[in-house]
């Protein structure tokens, strides 16, 4: 929180202690809701008109950690990155001109007023990139599996000092998040850096984890306070995995395993983690393509 200047500190100190505000397990459906219904509306509306007042909240002590959502910002973003990987036909199939053209004159005019581009969340779709394993271990995850009503289990706590506290972290929801400190999360991704880039150079590239993919989450989280958390959430994903699958999730450890082989010249246990990482994935990237 000491992070945020005034009055920004006031503001979601007091949305902190909210009874109002969504809860944690409640927080990203509400999310998905609301971006369901901008794009279902006619005309849909790509860029909300107003910056959200809600975040992501997490108690560790006396310490309390916000994380804004950010939908308005994430939004043009969002649409930046449609607009470049579709073509014009296909973006206005999804996107009326006019709306778009809206969208991209109002980014422009927050792009002048000198607002920060720096979302404090970054997003993926269909599968987590290979670069946002690294700051992280496998004992810092926590998997809760199950639905409201039905039960769950809870394996692999996260640290228990990041945990939270209350029915943000204890209530029963189908989750998978990994937590880690930033100053944690900093040195794997500089520790990494010089693998990937000697791997790159010497051997070939044993494995396909970009040093460009981890210089830019460096830079990203390079400009956040030094006590501040990380988290990585799987989100929506984790309706697309079954429990089984789930639970042999060891993505952030097959990471770590590949970058210590690649630093000891095993390039054979290297690519035998790549290949795990792969058959996971793949079938989750190819439902994106899926009729």
């Amino acid at each position: 929180m000491t992070a945020f200047p005034e009055p920004a500190r006031t503001l979601w100190t007091a949305y902190a202690d909210s009874r109002r505000r969504p809860r944690r397990i409640q927080a990203l459906g509400a999310e998905h809701r609301g971006a369901a219904h901008r794009l279902v509306a006619r005309p849909p509306e790509v860029v909300p008109d107003r910056e959200s007042r809600d975040a992501y909240v997490r108690r560790s002590g006396d310490m309390i950690f916000v994380c804004p959502w950010e939908t308005r910002l994430r939004s043009w973003l969002a649409f930046e990155r449609f607009r470049t990987e579709q073509s014009a036909s296909v973006a206005a199939a999804f996107v009326p001109p006019v709306v778009a053209e809206r969208a991209i004159r109002e980014f422009e005019q927050w792009k002048l007023l000198g607002r920060p581009l720096r979302p404090s969340i970054l997003t993926s779709t269909w599968h987590v990139p290979l670069a946002w394993f690294v700051p992280f271990a496998r004992t810092e995850r926590c998997l809760m599996l199950g639905a409201p009503g039905t039960g769950y289990r809870k394996t692999d706590d996260a640290l228990n000092e990041h945990a939270g506290h209350g029915p943000a972290t204890a209530a029963r929801a189908r989750t998978l998040i990994y937590v880690t400190s930033m100053g944690e999360a900093r040195r794997r991704i500089a520790a990494a850096l010089p693998v990937v880039r000697g791997d790159l150079g010497g051997r070939g590239g044993t494995v396909p984890l970009s040093a460009g993919a981890l210089e830019t989450v460096g830079r990203w989280l390079g400009e956040f306070h030094p006590r501040a958390l990380v988290e990585l959430d799987y989100g929506g994903l984790v309706h697309l995995l079954d429990d089984v699958s789930l639970r042999a999730d060891e993505s952030v450890a097959e990471t770590a395993v590949a970058l210590a082989a690649m630093e000891r010249g095993e390039v054979e246990l290297a690519v035998a983690m790549y290949k795990r990482l792969l058959a996971r994935w793949r079938p989750v990237r190819a439902l994106e393509s899926a009729n």
